[in-house]
């Protein structure tokens, strides 16, 4: 809709796929989603890899959580012993599959390991950064939007078990984002509800809350609250540097953070293909477009931003 409201012509090549291509003047441009020819091979590969990614940018002097690098149950349960509790996700996949966090025993860490290794031979495991899940989005190197993700839960009332409340949830999810948001009734789930000290088929009571999932990945059922405008200038800084690391011009870049009006954080991973309209109504959008075809910006906006760059 942006690009149209500007005259730039959309050609939608696959619409399942996500793929369309824009054309202003002399330029043609083919995206899917937020990704387009813009960010390169190299970056891409470097956001599918999560170890690659890890050890990019904490060379850039961005902080990561400690990581173990062997892959043996001996090693995974002295690194649980040190660090208390652990995240365990594979190191290439997407949408949150295969991700276990808040691992505390040797059997749950060895279960996580062998989900993750469904989605990826590869698994990492690190340590658990207790907190909140912050996503900014970074566009030429400028934070547009951050919002905290939280992790799906349900609300008891008194008559539905764990597991109807649980479909119920998923299903409004589903309909409020077009089927993109849905909790799976997985191992994952099963130990969230057990964590929390009930059982699927048990009752929750009356007003009781309780959390489904650890990840607050949106497509597990997980729900978005902006905070753009609180967010401590770290954490900004963090993003962007975690971005021209990686030399990617537009990207998701997830921290654990203790809050996002606070310094503290840690990285998490850079997404190469972050949903924009998520992030209504901070302007994401349209700045994607003034990457792709910076002569489409109205010439009072281009006037104001070189004053504003002298």
């Amino acid at each position: 809709d942006e690009a149209r409201r500007r005259g730039i012509h959309v050609e939608v090549t696959d619409a399942e796929g996500g793929f369309f291509r824009l054309t202003y003047g002399g330029r043609s441009v083919r995206c899917r989603e937020s990704l387009s020819e813009f960010t390169s091979a190299v970056a891409m590969s470097i956001c599918d890899d999560k170890r690659a990614t890890r050890r990019i940018v904490e060379a850039a002097g961005v902080r990561a959580p400690a990581q173990l690098t062997k892959d043996d149950a001996e090693a995974r349960a002295a690194f649980l012993a040190e660090h208390g509790t652990v995240v365990v996700k594979p190191a290439r996949g997407e949408q949150g599959r295969g991700v276990a966090v808040g691992l505390t025993t040797p059997e749950a860490m060895e279960t996580a390991v062998a989900a993750a290794r469904r989605i990826c031979d590869d698994v990492v495991v690190e340590e658990c950064f207790e907190g909140e899940d912050l996503r900014l989005i970074v566009i030429d190197y400028k934070v547009v939007a951050a919002a905290v993700r939280r992790p799906a839960r349900v609300v008891g009332d008194g008559r539905a078990t764990v597991r109807d409340l649980i479909e119920t949830q998923s299903r409004r999810r589903a309909a409020a984002t077009g089927g993109e948001s849905r909790i799976p009734l997985d191992a994952e789930t099963e130990r969230c509800v057990a964590a929390a000290g009930f059982g699927m088929d048990d009752v929750l009571p009356q007003g009781r809350e309780i959390a489904v999932r650890k990840a607050a990945n949106l497509h597990t059922g997980g729900t978005i609250h902006d905070v753009t405008g609180e967010t401590h200038p770290a954490l900004i800084e963090a993003a962007i540097a975690a971005a021209r690391a990686i030399e990617i011009p537009v990207t998701g870049i997830d921290l654990m953070v203790k809050s996002p009006r606070e310094p503290d954080y840690v990285f998490i991973e850079a997404n190469e293909r972050p949903g924009l309209a998520n992030h209504e109504p901070q302007p994401t959008a349209e700045r994607f477009v003034d990457l792709l075809f910076p002569l489409s910006i109205p010439e009072p906006a281009r006037e104001a931003r070189r004053r504003l760059a002298r």
